[in-house]
């Protein structure tokens, strides 16, 4: 007689390919960063958007580009009234400052003031440590394939420009 149970040892996804696992983990893990990125807004008072913005505008500082509002804006996909309402947000908040650019003084630059990373760092720094700890336990050879597979996973998702 056939048992239409499954057996106790077995769990949900057993039939799935290990990769299509991967991918559901990776989903996972996005998902946790989100809810983590939602409750840093909720706890500043800012919108989850505020928080990718600044997450932006840090990664731009970091490549040494220059933080406009068009970059900001292409990068979250938002038009021009919606990019200025974001950095209008921010900078009421004190979390951004608008500054001259030095070499262009008619461009106008964004800066994320030191508050707003102090404020980061002190929500999202045990988690980083924790990601960070995780990846000293990867040796070298193993940590490099990680950085194939997400710099991969990133283009992916990643929209190609527009002409």
């Amino acid at each position: 007689m056939h048992d239409n149970h499954e057996p106790a040892d077995r769990r949900p996804g057993d039939d799935e390919p290990e990769n299509l696992r991967l991918v559901h983990l990776l989903r996972a893990v996005t998902v946790e960063f989100g809810l983590r990125q939602t409750e840093f807004a909720a706890r500043n008072g800012m919108h989850p958007t505020d928080v990718r913005a600044l997450i932006c505008l840090l990664d731009a500082a970091r490549a040494a580009e220059s933080a406009t509002a068009g970059l900001l804006g292409a990068r979250l996909g938002l038009n021009s009234a919606g990019t200025t309402a974001v950095i209008d947000r921010l900078e009421r908040l004190g979390h951004v400052a608008r500054v001259r650019d030095e070499h262009d003084r008619r461009r106008i630059l964004l800066r994320v003031e030191p508050g707003a990373i102090r404020l980061g760092r002190e929500f999202f720094g045990p988690l980083i440590d924790g990601v960070l700890g995780v990846l000293d336990s990867f040796d070298p050879a193993e940590r490099d394939t990680v950085r194939r597979f997400l710099t991969a996973t990133h283009a992916v998702f990643t929209p190609t420009p527009r002409p």
